[in-house]
C-alpha cells in the first residue's frame, strides 16, 4: 500500500471518529439503523454497474467503504471487534482459500479454483455447500448463487442443450398447470421455469438479473417516451386504445433499433 493510499484511508477513519463524536445523526446510528441504508447503497452500486457508469461506481464504492468503517466503529464501541480485526480476518481468509497462490497447490483453471474454494469452506465447518447464500438475496440472484454452488460439487448439466430441454419441460408443465387453473401449482411451475431460465443464462455466461434489469430500464424508457408522444397529440394514455398505444410503442422501438 503506497503512502497516499494509507493516508487517505486513515483520513476516512479519522473523519468517522469525529462524526461519531460530534454529529448528532452519526452519533445516533446503530447497526440496525444502518442496515437498510447499506442495502440501498448496494443497489445504487448495482445500478451504476448496469449502466457502466464508472464515475457512479467510484462514488458508490466510497459510500460502501464508509459503511464498512461505520460498522467497524460501532463494533469497536460495543467491544465486539475492531476495524483491524475486520481487515485481518478477510486477509487470513483470502490466504487460506487461495492455496494455489500462497501455497504449492496447482490448479488448471478458474473452475477448479471455485471447486477448491467450496471444499475449503466445508473443511472450515460448513455443513452444506449452499451455506452462505443470504436468505434475503433477491430471488433471481439467489437462484444464480445456489446453482453456482451446487455446480462446485458436480451437480450440473453437461451442456446448454440439456438445460434448454429442461426449460421446454418446465414450460409444458406450466401450460398444464394453467389449463388446470390451479393457482398454487401455476406459481410452483412458474418458479421452476424461472429457475431453469436462470440456469440457461449461466450456460450462456450472462447475468440473468442484469439482463432483466436492462429490460426493466428499456421498458421504462420506452413507456415514458410513449407518454410524451401521447401528450403531444393532446391525449393521456388512458384515453387511447391499445392499438394506438401499440403503434406509438412500435415507432419508438424502431427508432431505437
Amino acid at each position: 500500500m503506497d503512502a497516499q493510499l494509507s493516508a487517505s484511508f486513515l483520513q476516512l477513519v479519522s473523519i468517522m471518529d469525529e462524526l461519531r463524536e460530534k454529529c448528532p445523526w452519526d452519533k445516533k446510528q446503530t447497526i440496525q439503523s444502518l442496515r437498510q441504508l447499506t442495502i440501498e447503497e448496494i443497489y445504487e452500486l448495482a445500478d451504476s454497474i448496469t449502466a457502466q457508469d464508472w464515475e457512479g461506481i467510484k462514488e458508490e464504492l466510497g459510500d460502501l467503504l464508509l459503511h464498512i468503517v461505520f460498522y467497524a466503529k460501532i463494533g469497536t464501541e460495543e467491544g465486539r471487534f475492531t476495524l483491524n480485526d475486520v481487515i485481518k480476518g478477510i486477509s487470513e481468509k483470502l490466504i487460506a482459500r487461495h492455496p494455489h497462490v500462497y501455497n504449492n497447490l496447482e490448479v488448471k483453471d478458474e473452475e477448479e479454483v471455485k471447486y477448491n474454494w467450496e471444499k475449503l469452506k466445508l473443511k472450515e465447518g460448513k455443513k452444506s455447500v449452499l451455506e452462505g447464500v443470504p436468505k434475503l438475496l433477491p430471488s433471481i440472484i439467489k437462484s444464480m448463487r445456489l446453482q453456482e454452488k451446487a455446480m462446485q460439487v458436480g451437480f450440473e448439466w453437461n451442456n446448454k442443450e440439456e438445460v434448454w430441454q429442461k426449460v421446454d419441460e418446465e414450460t409444458n408443465e406450466l401450460k398444464e398447470a394453467v389449463i388446470s387453473n390451479d393457482k398454487l401449482r401455476m406459481e410452483e411451475e412458474f418458479g421452476d421455469l424461472l429457475f431453469s431460465l436462470v440456469n440457461y443464462a449461466r450456460f450462456l455466461q450472462i447475468d440473468a438479473d442484469n439482463a432483466l434489469e436492462r429490460t426493466n430500464k428499456k421498458f421504462i424508457e420506452r413507456f415514458t417516451k410513449m407518454e410524451e408522444v401521447a401528450l403531444r397529440t393532446g391525449k393521456n394514455l388512458n384515453e387511447m386504445t391499445l392499438n394506438e398505444m401499440d403503434a406509438i410503442w412500435d415507432s419508438i422501438k424502431r427508432q431505437q433499433e
